[in-house]
């Protein structure tokens, strides 16, 4: 499984509607669950983005599906990063030479 980090912004419909958000993540997590990925961590943030999730999938075109599927919706942006883990981190420096 590939590890991604998705950034997460309110929409101006989302905010409105903020108190149906923690409804919108189980709905969120299901989904992705079946698609054969899962969420690891969420968290609620301060600052430039209004929460952070890490998530795991199977590859790049599943998570694009899944934030297309809730970018449709209109409550939440996405920014996603696909992140690797510190062996992959090493292996890929080690083989610049």
């Amino acid at each position: 499984m590939t590890t991604y980090i998705m950034l997460i912004n309110w929409t101006d419909q989302g905010v409105r509607d903020v108190r149906s958000s923690p409804k919108r993540l189980d709905a969120a997590k299901k989904l992705l669950g079946e698609m054969g990925g899962s969420f690891k961590q969420f968290y609620l943030t301060m600052g430039e983005y209004d929460m952070v999730a890490v998530a795991e999938a199977p590859d790049d075109a599943v998570v694009a599906r899944f934030a297309l599927i809730l970018g449709q919706a209109g409550n939440i942006r996405t920014r996603t990063l696909k992140a690797f883990p510190e062996l992959a981190y090493r292996e890929i420096i080690a083989s610049m030479g």
